[in-house]
């Protein structure tokens, strides 16, 4: 989270940004939004955002401080009340594929039209033509070489790497705006897997393969087996390397060796939490201890 002082900067004051994008990656990106200042509305569909169907908590963290409306934009009422909001907004986010915007007369070429001064940012799950693809987190990880086995991965990726390029793309915007060009509005596109790919690139370097110094090839880079539960180990750099060698009475402290792995594993297998948190302030070493 920004600290105190980072947060009192606010580039997206007096900058309004209305929302039709549900679950994930829009909200988020408006929950960064407001974060940086901008006045956020978002208006849901008379069912409501999934999100807050399967997860209130959820949904609730997301949707502080916004102004939550509801329209039905099948609908004549709700399409005058999305445009009276339009009038009055900079950047509007939207998640939908590009045949429903066209099909709620939302394409670009009609908000240019009636709005333009408003700009658009469209999160999608792939960009260009392949926009009307369908497809979510799970399927733009797995794309991106991210999904290594048949376990989930920890969190949604994609979707907030998506959400951060979304709150980027705004202020793109917002600097466009406020600049002497900033007469009409900019379109701008999120694509889910883009964001996927922007993740993947240390393992696309060969950073995070196995092969690699951050990937497990280093003895002092992994996850180990404790006396009572787990050890994140991040000693990478010369001088952590050899504390821990040296407290595991590992020598010479050759990283990439996997006689050296297996003298680490075996040494910290013997070690409770307390102990490796202690050598840990004692010595400098940069680890972290888990349970089970």
């Amino acid at each position: 989270m920004p600290t105190s002082k980072a947060s009192s900067f606010q580039p997206l004051a007096g900058v309004r940004v209305l929302s039709l994008a549900l679950n994930l990656p829009g909200p988020a990106a408006l929950l960064r939004c407001r974060a940086m200042g901008a006045t956020c509305v978002k208006l849901e569909p008379p069912a409501g955002d999934p999100m807050a169907h399967y997860n209130k908590t959820a949904y609730a963290a997301l949707h502080e401080g916004v102004a939550v409306r509801t329209a039905d934009l099948k609908t004549e009422a709700g399409r005058q009340q999305l445009h009276a909001e339009l009038a009055q907004t900079d950047v509007l986010l939207t998640s939908f594929r590009p045949s429903a915007l066209a099909k709620l007369k939302l394409d670009w070429a009609a908000l240019q039209e009636r709005h333009p001064r408003l700009s658009q940012l469209a999160i999608v799950g792939a960009p260009g033509a392949r926009a009307e693809e369908p497809g979510h987190d799970l399927t733009y990880l797995a794309e991106s070489g991210l999904v290594t086995g048949t376990e989930l991965p920890p969190t949604l990726f994609a979707d907030m790497g998506g959400a951060l390029l979304a709150s980027e793309a705004v202020l793109q915007a917002t600097l466009h705006a406020r600049s002497a060009a900033g007469v009409n509005g900019l379109y701008l596109e999120v694509a889910l897997n883009a964001s996927a790919d922007w993740l993947a690139l240390p393992r696309t370097w060969g950073l995070t393969q196995p092969t690699g110094a951050v990937g497990g090839a280093h003895a002092g880079y992994r996850v180990y087996r404790c006396a009572d539960g787990r050890v994140a180990v991040a000693a990478l750099e010369p001088h952590f390397a050899a504390r821990l060698c040296e407290a595991a009475g590992v020598s010479p402290p050759d990283m990439m060796a996997p006689a050296t792995h297996t003298a680490l594993a075996a040494w910290l297998a013997t070690r409770t939490r307390a102990e490796l948190d202690a050598m840990s302030r004692e010595r400098d070493v940069p680890l972290l201890t888990l349970a089970g």
